[in-house]
């Protein structure tokens, strides 16, 4: 089922990965902190990865499982951006635009499942 190459939800979750990443480093070289940054790390980079392994399903049950594992690991990202935040690893005022990316990607997620079941029930 693999998706045209401009596909929107994998561009958005890649630059979205590329951010964690250097939001990781950061927390790693300036705050010297290691375990909540790894969870962080973990599921920010898995958005995307799991967008992509959607687009490559052989059928429409494994689209849906994947893009459901995706929506997971963006509420879980959000868990621990506002968990950084409030542990003052991040200043609210520089993790809004990741809560901000993180909630838009949720929300083309849930409208991709929804349009998915809707169309193959």
């Amino acid at each position: 089922m693999e998706k045209k190459n401009n596909n929107i939800l994998l561009e958005k979750s890649f630059a979205f990965a590329v951010r964690i990443v250097k939001a990781y480093k950061y927390l790693l070289e300036q705050k010297s902190e290691y375990v909540l940054p790894k969870q962080f790390l973990r599921s920010g980079t898995s958005i995307g990865a799991n967008v992509k392994e959607a687009m490559g399903a052989k059928s429409t049950a494994e689209f849906f499982a994947k893009l459901s594992i995706s929506y997971k690991e963006a509420r879980e990202t959000n868990y621990w951006i506002r968990l950084l935040v409030e542990t003052q690893f991040f200043e609210k005022k520089d993790a809004e635009s990741l809560l901000d990316e993180v909630i838009e990607l949720q929300k083309i997620i849930a409208k991709i499942r929804i349009t998915t079941q809707q169309n193959n029930l």
